[in-house]
């Protein structure tokens, strides 16, 4: 059953330029998770135009995400338009892994992930893979039937291009070492009581993994732990912090005692944003930013 509670964006972005009428030339991007629904809207001058963040309240949060989408998505202005011109779905599912491309056959993609977890996929769910060409590498993860056939319903007729959160991650990072003048890096981005890491030496992804905390002293253990197995020294690291993580958090102060050269990150400076977006926090919604610049 359906819940019957009124969802309202926390964060909402909109430039007076923006039109719906327009989205046959616009490219929507869509971050989705257990907790909290995000969507982003390029528009035809591939400039980021239109921002909602959704987060779901505890009552929601033990009820499938098809449940909870719909008070979202139903008869609303900008996601019932249609058609677009691309739709792309990060999706923060609980498992994911790497896999070359040379060594990648699309028949035992369950079996990837059944490695990975330990155990084999249920079966409401399936193992989708998305190939990052730039990389080298395919990224295969876990999607659940019904909220891939809920959007395939939602947006009918339309390509769907189903992306792992990490994923989008790994190309916004590609995006941001191509112009740092560092030659190694790690970036954190924090979402709930996760954390993924990911490290690249000389714009290549050397590291990427996600690790669940439940307190902050676990958190500095994961975080230096990957740093020493990475022959990375705490104190020269140049660590960027990402996702939802404020100056204020427990977890920045905790880390900030390791890691003198902690930064929050920016906007990659592949996407370009509309000016409304200037008063938004730069470094909160690199997943979403990650998915507008899949085709770069």
């Amino acid at each position: 059953m359906s819940s019957v509670v009124t969802l309202k964006p926390t964060a909402k972005i909109r430039s007076s330029a923006f039109d719906p009428a327009r989205a046959a030339t616009s490219v929507l991007c869509i971050d989705v998770g257990r907790g909290r629904l995000r969507f982003l809207v390029q528009d035809e001058r591939r400039r980021g135009s239109y921002l909602e963040d959704y987060t779901f309240p505890s009552l929601l949060t033990d009820h499938a995400l098809t449940d909870v989408l719909p008070d979202v998505l139903r008869d609303h202005l900008v996601l019932s338009a249609a058609p677009w011109q691309e739709i792309r779905i990060g999706v923060n599912s609980a498992s994911f892994t790497l896999v070359p491309k040379p060594l990648f056959r699309k028949e035992y993609a369950g079996s990837y992930l059944a490695l990975m977890r330990g155990n084999p996929l249920p079966a409401h769910e399936f193992a989708h893979a998305y190939t990052h060409e730039d990389e080298g590498f395919l990224s295969v993860f876990n999607l659940e039937h019904p909220l891939a056939d809920y959007f395939a319903g939602v947006f009918p007729l339309q390509s769907l291009t189903f992306v792992h959160q990490t994923g989008a991650l790994i190309q916004a990072t590609a995006d941001l070492a191509r112009n740092t003048l560092t030659a190694h890096n790690v970036w954190l981005y924090f979402d709930d009581e996760f954390v993924t890491v990911i490290c690249r030496e000389s714009q290549q992804l050397r590291y990427c993994n996600r690790f669940g905390f439940r307190n902050v002293q676990d958190l500095s253990y994961y975080v230096l732990y990957v740093l020493d197995e990475l022959k990375l020294l705490p104190e020269t690291a140049n660590v960027i912090l990402y996702g939802e993580i404020t100056p204020f958090a427990e977890s920045y102060t905790s880390l900030s005692r390791f890691l003198p050269n902690l930064l929050f990150g920016h906007t990659p400076p592949g996407l370009s944003l509309v000016r409304e977006f200037d008063d938004l926090p730069e470094h909160r919604y690199l997943s979403l930013f990650g998915l507008s610049l899949l085709s770069e």
